[in-house]
C-alpha cells in the first residue's frame, strides 16, 4: 500500500510540474507584440491578426491562441492559415542542455521565410508545445482589429464647410461668370454678323 501511495504522489508531482511549465504570463508577449501591456483588464482589445514580418501575409489570429514562451520569444497557435507551410524535414533542436527536440520548420508561403516551428517530439516537460504552431515573435507582426484611428473629415480633406458667407461668395462668382459668358456670346454674335456682310 505504501508503494502505491508513493507512486500516486510521484504522478501528482509530475502532473503539477507539467502544468507549472505550461502556465503562461502573456503580458510580456503582449508587451513585445503590441508595445504595451494591458493596463486595465476592462479595456478589452479586439482580436489580433498575426502576419508575416516580411511580406505581411496573414498567418493566424488570436482566436486560436494556445500560449506563449517568454524565454524563447515564441507564441503558440492551435490553427494557422493556408499561408503557412509546414516543412518536410525533421531536425534536432536544443531548447536547453537537457532538452533535445525534433522540430519541423514553418515557412511563409509568400516569401518562404522561416516563421517558427512545430515540435514533433519533445521531452515530457515540453509536451505542452508538441503539435502546436510555435511562431518566433521576431519573424511576425500583428494587427489589432478595430485599432484603426485615421479618418477623413465628412466634407473631404481640403473643403470648407458651407456657410451663408461662403454661399454668398460662390453665388457672386457664378453671377460674374454668367455675365462674362453672355458678354462673350454677344461679342461673338457681332463678329459673325460682320463676317457675313
Amino acid at each position: 500500500m505504501a508503494a502505491r501511495e508513493k507512486s500516486l504522489k510521484h504522478r501528482q508531482k509530475s502532473v503539477n510540474t507539467t502544468f507549472e511549465a505550461s502556465s503562461i504570463d502573456s503580458t510580456a508577449v503582449e508587451e513585445k507584440l503590441f508595445g504595451h501591456a494591458e493596463e486595465d483588464e476592462d479595456s478589452d482589445d479586439g482580436p489580433v491578426v498575426f502576419i508575416c514580418g516580411k511580406c505581411k501575409l496573414p498567418v493566424g489570429d488570436s482566436m486560436s491562441w494556445d500560449g506563449s514562451e517568454d524565454g524563447q520569444n515564441q507564441i503558440r497557435l492551435k490553427r494557422v492559415t493556408d499561408n503557412v507551410l509546414v516543412g518536410k524535414d525533421n531536425r534536432l533542436y536544443e531548447v536547453s542542455k537537457r532538452s533535445l527536440c525534433l522540430i519541423v520548420d514553418l515557412f511563409c508561403q509568400g516569401c518562404h521565410s522561416v516563421l517558427g516551428m512545430v515540435y514533433a517530439s519533445t521531452p515530457k516537460n515540453l509536451d505542452h508545445k508538441r503539435f502546436t504552431f510555435c511562431f518566433n515573435v521576431a519573424d511576425i507582426d500583428s494587427y489589432v482589429l478595430g485599432s484603426a484611428s485615421q479618418m477623413l473629415a465628412a466634407e473631404g480633406p481640403k473643403e470648407q464647410p458651407v456657410t451663408l458667407e461662403y454661399r454668398g461668395i460662390v453665388e457672386q462668382q457664378l453671377t460674374e461668370m454668367k455675365m462674362l459668358v453672355m458678354s462673350m456670346a454677344h461679342r461673338l454674335e457681332e463678329i459673325e454678323v460682320g463676317l457675313q456682310e
